[in-house]
């Protein structure tokens, strides 16, 4: 598969790592009890079809959103979602 960075253009699915699902989970308070920290965890939908994942590129540092399809591996749509993480120390130019 093939995901094209915003920053860098198309790259191998192997210079990303997958973070799940582009949606916002709410985390139980602190003191919930066990089933509800279980599923905030552990539970996820796994949708057949067409999803919004986010993927962070690692040789950028670029967060990117990924609307893709589960079935055909076909990949819609990237956008940035986070600026281009600051050069550390050491990196490269």
């Amino acid at each position: 598969m093939r995901i094209s960075c915003p920053h860098c253009a198309d790259r191998d699915r192997r210079e990303f790592t997958y973070y799940g699902a582009a949606i916002y989970l709410e985390r139980p308070d602190p003191d919930a009890g066990l089933e509800a920290w279980d599923a905030y965890l552990h539970l996820r939908d796994n949708p057949a079809g067409v999803t919004r994942d986010l993927w962070y590129h690692d040789p950028c540092g670029t967060w990117v959103e990924v609307t893709r399809d589960t079935l055909t591996h076909a990949v819609h749509a990237t956008r940035a979602v986070a600026p281009v993480a600051p050069a550390r120390q050491g990196d490269k130019a």
